[in-house]
């Protein structure tokens, strides 16, 4: 699968062509293939015998390849991409508002797919399976219960946990720390920090045995403290220095992050949220409307928009590559400048 992060705006449909080749279903949805001779246009995935480079034009969406006057292609029916979000986004109210994880029969079948078509479609549009995104979403009512003050046993059966043990298995797989650690503030967890100067201003950055959970500008050791006021903050060692190199690279040269590892724990909305903005290519920007269609949420543009917010990784979740629908930059935590330039970098002028 081509690396959609690799790709630099300069070089974007070398990229684009390159998916076509590769017939990579990851950028479906992302841009049609126009083939000028035949006035057809098709998803980069299509099965279709591959046409001649210099016939082809890419199109951002179905509608403005009909605009140009090509057709859809009857094999992969690229105009289809908006049944599939509507599949998916009726597939994650029903495993919301079912008590236990629902039957991948039933889901396609409520959708109208086969089981084997839907599991992959709802995986490359959420980038969970069906089953995942349920125990996700089993564990995120358990973390809000627990949040809210309720006893560790009563939030894990409410939540839907047969067993105490499934909760304690599932925890410590994904926050790292107990489920009384985490309703007490992190509390038997080691971060260690430093604060580094880059090119953009001081930086801090914290990272516990899992990988960074903290990436900020202008803030330091009390900001961490209110973060994780439980937690035991130690100074960056030797080895914690290693990371911090690789991350300081990331913000100087950016789009070069991502082998480095992260901790970072939200809602399975925030995380799919998040895992979308790190598939959006170095230098290029989404809307929150397309980010929320991406995760087969289209009706959830404000709370798409909460998520990016709630980022705690500067740079290493790009948070910094969402704009506002009419293309201007919009907010962001660290300021307008440090936005604007991070992209500048990104596009290489």
């Amino acid at each position: 699968m081509l690396a959609m992060m690799d790709c630099a705006e300069d070089d974007l449909e070398v990229c684009r062509w390159q998916a076509v080749l590769a017939r990579d279903r990851a950028w479906d949805g992302r841009f049609v293939t126009g083939v000028l001779t035949t006035g057809i246009y098709c998803r980069p995935s299509c099965p279709a015998r591959h046409p001649r480079r210099e016939n082809v034009a890419f199109f951002a969406a179905p509608q403005d390849a009909e605009a140009a006057g090509l057709r859809a292609c009857l094999r992969c029916r690229p105009q289809d991409l908006s049944r599939d979000e509507i599949a998916v986004g009726r597939a994650i109210e029903l495993i919301r508002t079912c008590e236990g994880p629902p039957a991948l029969d039933w889901l396609a079948a409520e959708t109208g797919y086969s089981p084997a078509h839907f599991q992959r479609l709802f995986k490359r549009a959420t980038g969970l399976s069906p089953a995942a995104y349920a125990r996700a979403l089993r564990f995120e009512r358990a973390v809000d219960a627990l949040s809210d003050g309720a006893r560790v046993t009563d939030a894990v059966y409410e939540a839907g946990f047969g067993a105490a043990s499934r909760f304690y298995e599932a925890s410590e797989e994904k926050l790292g720390m107990t489920p009384s650690a985490w309703r007490e503030g992190g509390r038997g967890t080691t971060i260690r920090w430093a604060v580094v100067p880059t090119t953009l201003g001081a930086m801090l950055v914290a990272a516990t045995e899992k990988g960074v959970c903290r990436v900020a500008f202008e803030e330091g050791q009390a900001e961490l403290a209110a973060r994780f006021p439980k937690a035991e903050l130690v100074a960056g060692d030797a080895p914690f220095a290693a990371l911090v190199e690789q991350v300081i690279a990331a913000v100087e040269r950016p789009g070069s992050s991502a082998a480095i590892p992260l901790d970072v724990q939200g809602t399975a909305f925030q995380e799919a949220v998040w895992r979308e903005l790190q598939r959006i290519p170095a230098g290029e920007t989404r809307s929150y409307a397309q980010i929320a269609a991406a995760i087969g949420r289209p009706g959830a543009v404000r709370a798409a928009g909460s998520a990016n917010g709630a980022n705690n990784v500067a740079v290493l979740i790009p948070c910094h590559r969402v704009v506002r629908s009419d293309g201007s930059l919009g907010g962001y935590a660290y300021g307008e400048a440090i936005k604007a330039e991070l992209l500048r970098r990104e596009r290489g002028y």
